[in-house]
């Protein structure tokens, strides 16, 4: 049966959601595209590696993410927004200024790995790359677009497809928490996958971004909010290609970086072209981070326990 309840199964709405989404992100970007005259000259695009290209590219995931989350929430899943991480509080709003503290602390502590080991070596500070423009307004852009792409990519696979994962599979086999649990690593897994065709991408790569799918899902599957996702997720991806220069997952720093550096030290551990999600650091400081957000939760809230209400159905229907 494709409906139960009234509603689509889980399975037919985590497809539709995601085709609708794609969709939306394609025609978004290339709306977007001609609004920045991508023009060509010389049979060449002439801003083919323009800065403003990620920048489009992130704006369009936003967009497309909240239009296809709001649409299949109010049509499919009969669920308001808020459902899917955001509501929002006085701890909502500090479990994301813990992420971004997290996000931050996790690649800092790669960098002076590696600068320690004399795997990296800084050879400039304060670039711009592909502007024409000041530093301070260059550096606006990759802000811009690692804002964009940690919500968005948080939004659709923690947000949308862990809970309606969680939700499909909560069977009286698996109960409740063991729903959330197994939409957890699967929805990791489809993470990783997602990742596996970036430029670069190597089987450790993808490996590394399954395990990054666990550490920014765990923040979700222990509060049933977006919050910590969010904010780890913007910075780390911020500082490690805007603050150190790094690659992130396998596309390099673009409109401006705090420092330039070279990684000179073994690609099994540095991650090479992909950048340090693809090394053998990642998976420490990933551990790491699991764990200092486990401490955060208890130390704030008391316990550390799977939030069952995940893999509930909604409560509130929409009108």
């Amino acid at each position: 049966m494709l409906i139960s309840g009234g509603r689509l199964r889980a399975l037919w709405r985590l497809v539709i959601q995601y085709i609708a989404f794609r969709v939306l992100v394609t025609l978004l970007f290339s709306v977007l595209a001609v609004a920045l005259s991508l023009t060509v000259s010389g049979g060449r695009s002439v801003v083919a590696d323009s800065p403003a290209i990620p920048l489009a590219s992130g704006v369009a995931g936003l967009v497309g993410a909240v239009l296809s989350v709001w649409l299949a929430g109010r049509f499919l899943d009969r669920r308001p927004f808020s459902d899917f991480g955001f509501h929002l509080g006085g701890g909502w709003w500090l479990d994301l200024f813990f992420g971004m503290a997290l996000g931050a602390l996790l690649i800092t502590m790669v960098f002076f790995v590696e600068l320690g080991l004399g795997w990296v070596e800084v050879v400039g500070a304060f670039e711009t790359l592909g502007t024409n423009g000041p530093f301070l307004l260059s550096m606006l852009l990759p802000v811009a677009m690692y804002l964009c792409v940690g919500f968005y990519e948080e939004l659709v696979s923690r947000g949308y497809q862990l809970k309606n994962a969680a939700e499909g599979l909560n069977y009286p086999a698996f109960g409740a928490r063991g729903a959330v649990l197994l939409a957890w690593v699967l929805s990791s897994v489809f993470f990783g996958i997602l990742h596996a065709d970036n430029p670069s991408a190597t089987f450790v790569s993808t490996l590394n971004i399954v395990l990054a799918g666990l550490m920014l899902g765990f923040g979700y599957v222990i509060s049933g909010e977006l919050a910590i996702p969010i904010g780890l997720h913007v910075t780390w991806n911020f500082v490690q290609g805007a603050v150190y220069g790094f690659p992130v997952s396998g596309f390099g720093p673009f409109g401006a970086t705090f420092l330039a550096t070279r990684q000179t030290g073994p690609e099994l551990w540095t991650g090479g072209p992909f950048g340090p999600e693809a090394g053998l650091l990642a998976p420490i400081v990933m551990l790491i981070g699991i764990s200092l957000i486990a401490l955060w939760t208890r130390l704030r809230t008391g316990k550390v326990s799977l939030h069952s209400p995940i893999a509930e159905g909604p409560t509130i229907q929409t009108r």
